[in-house]
């Protein structure tokens, strides 16, 4: 009995779209954990639906607050950050990079920001964030970052954040 050609391509596709909507992990290898930490609701709503449906289990924080409670209670592979959270002037951002560093130096932290000068992202990397995007930025940019980092080992020198 022969196979149609179309038959097998049918089946990999099949698997294909498993594979990318991640249902088809297995269960010794959970969904990598990715926190979203933004003052923008649409940002948060965006790149919380784009990751979910890349295999990531995807949590969202609008506040400093919110966020802090994120990162002590949870391990995340990545971390999509901005650096202004609030109104004012302050990056709060950097604060939150250094406190991740304190909970999990294995974390990736990636910084997307609008407010971006070689001065803060000089700020940014020397508290221990991996990457530094400007926005407006396509989610596919911002994932492909996510993906060369997760390839590679993160950084051991130890972060020299002054705030």
């Amino acid at each position: 009995m022969k196979q149609s050609r179309f038959g097998t391509l049918k089946k990999v596709s099949g698997k294909l779209r498993k594979i990318w909507s991640g249902h088809d992990a297995t269960p010794d290898a959970p969904s990598p954990r990715l926190l979203v930490v933004d003052d923008e609701e649409s940002i948060c709503f965006s790149m919380s639906e784009y990751f979910s449906l890349h295999g990531f289990r995807v949590d969202t924080a609008c506040e400093l607050d919110e966020a802090e409670k994120l990162i002590e209670a949870t391990d995340y592979k990545v971390v999509i950050q901005d650096l202004r959270l609030s109104e004012t002037r302050n990056p709060d951002g950097l604060n939150i990079i250094k406190m991740i560093r304190g909970h999990n130096s294995q974390t990736r932290i990636v910084v997307l920001t609008a407010y971006g000068s070689a001065e803060m992202e000089d700020a940014a990397r020397k508290c221990g964030a991996d990457a530094f995007l400007r926005k407006p930025k396509p989610l596919s940019q911002v994932a492909q970052v996510i993906q060369g980092l997760l390839e590679s080992p993160p950084k051991q020198a130890a972060p020299t954040c002054l705030i």
